[in-house]
């Protein structure tokens, strides 16, 4: 058991430097995300000093259950290939350029603005990718208008990781917990569309609270509009990704796995812009683009992860955490816990962990267990850089902006806003349930 956890704990020790002081390392033209090597590594160390049941981890790996990682990932690659490829047509980039466009004399109606769009966008798409094709048209404007961008990139990167927890593809961590234990489309979401809206009006308010000042100072500024070169593309990836997201929400219903759904869409989706290229005689570059975008890396990092919370499960060290948090009052032990948790380990690797802690929990406390954790590990994302990955990309484009914005400044509005935002959703989550 020591050597099992001591192998857990350098890794992700590891992953924490990795990701906080050299989060990727260039080979000639390419760049690599460092986080997921660590992870691998001690993965790997599992199995060379024989910390893992191979045979039952092959099975875990291979058989049909809701557990089963790679399904999973099949499910979360196949979203984010469908945001993606509206990144690449310029769907989101068109969206924000109007938003912008709302300013007119004042900054009130801008920031409304932004925080709805943000919020809404989330909801049938991805988070990262709205934070991160939202985040250049805030700077841009801003420089532009001479007002601060500080009130309007704190509010996308809130809006964004707040209204991820609405639906099961909001975020990889509600995919990950919640098909974990086999939870339907609908079923989810009857749960969290409350917790979820009243988190995001009291957020709202505190980011106000929080901006009043800033947002006094008058702007007056055009904003170039973004033009959707190719509306078939556009058409295509709108329509399947609604025709997704219906099939997702009926498909349990109907005998249809959710990463068999997402994985047709997908192909649908590449089939589709593939035959009208050939009718217009001109390269799917866009295709390309989303193949190349796509978060690959998640799979060794999700795959790594797996292997070692199987080890620790293997030697008893999970069950452990279960019976220490207890089988009482689960919605606010699991909340606070992974909320904390997701700002050590950061919420994907927390998310791996504590799957097989909820298991532990009686059926009394279990919805409410694994629902408050998938409201940690998304909450948890704003409280500091560490708490997602997403965090840590967003520091990074606005140091490359020359926008000033610190580990400081993160905690000190994360904490002013995740706290009262956590305890809100927990509070209606508890009434729900």
């Amino acid at each position: 058991m020591a050597l099992t956890l001591g192998i857990s704990c350098t890794a992700l020790l590891a992953m924490l430097v990795c990701i906080l002081f050299f989060p990727r390392i260039r080979f000639g033209r390419m760049k690599v995300d460092t986080y997921w090597v660590a992870v691998l590594f001690g993965a790997l160390c599992m199995i060379l000093f024989r910390q893992v049941d191979l045979p039952g981890l092959w099975k875990a790996l291979t058989g049909p259950g809701a557990v089963n990682p790679l399904k999973i990932l099949v499910l979360f690659l196949s979203m984010t290939m469908l945001s993606i490829f509206l990144d690449e047509v310029g769907f989101f980039g068109y969206l924000a350029s109007r938003v912008m466009n709302l300013a007119g004399h004042g900054q009130m109606p801008l920031f409304v603005a932004l925080y709805v769009a943000v919020s809404v966008l989330t909801v049938f798409t991805s988070n990262d990718i709205v934070v991160l094709t939202f985040t250049p048209f805030i700077y841009f404007f801003a420089k532009d208008a001479n007002i601060n961008p500080r009130p309007y990139l704190v509010a996308e990167f809130v809006a964004a990781n707040t209204m991820s927890m609405t639906l099961l593809i909001g975020n990889p961590t509600n995919i990950y917990i919640a098909s974990s234990y086999g939870i339907r489309f609908l079923d989810y979401a009857k749960v969290m569309v409350l917790p979820t809206l009243a988190s995001s009006v009291v957020a709202f308010v505190l980011l106000l609270l929080l901006f009043r000042k800033s947002l006094k100072k008058p702007v007056k500024v055009e904003v170039e509009k973004v033009r959707v070169e190719n509306k078939a593309y556009l058409i295509i990836g709108l329509v399947v990704l609604g025709i997704c997201t219906v099939l997702l929400a009926v498909g349990s219903y109907i005998g249809l796995d959710m990463w068999l759904v997402s994985l047709a869409s997908a192909l649908v989706l590449f089939l589709l812009v593939g035959l009208v290229s050939i009718v217009q005689k001109r390269k799917p570059l866009e295709l390309g683009a989303t193949l190349k975008r796509a978060p690959w890396e998640l799979a060794p990092f999700l795959l790594s992860m797996f292997v070692l919370i199987f080890a620790l499960s293997g030697h008893g060290i999970t069950e452990w955490i279960g019976e220490h948090i207890g089988q009482e009052n689960t919605v606010w032990k699991y909340g606070i816990i992974s909320f904390l948790s997701a700002n050590i380990l950061n919420n994907i690797p927390m998310s791996v962990l504590f799957c097989p802690v909820i298991g532990t929990v009686g059926p009394a406390g279990a919805s409410g267990a694994l629902y408050a954790t998938v409201i940690g590990s998304n909450l948890g994302a704003y409280l500091t850089p560490v708490g997602a990955l997403a965090g840590i990309m967003w520091m990074s484009m606005l140091k490359e902006h020359d926008v000033r914005f610190t580990y400081l400044d993160f905690l000190k509005y994360g904490a002013a806003v995740s706290i009262p935002t956590l305890l809100t959703a927990l509070g209606v989550l508890s009434l729900v349930l």
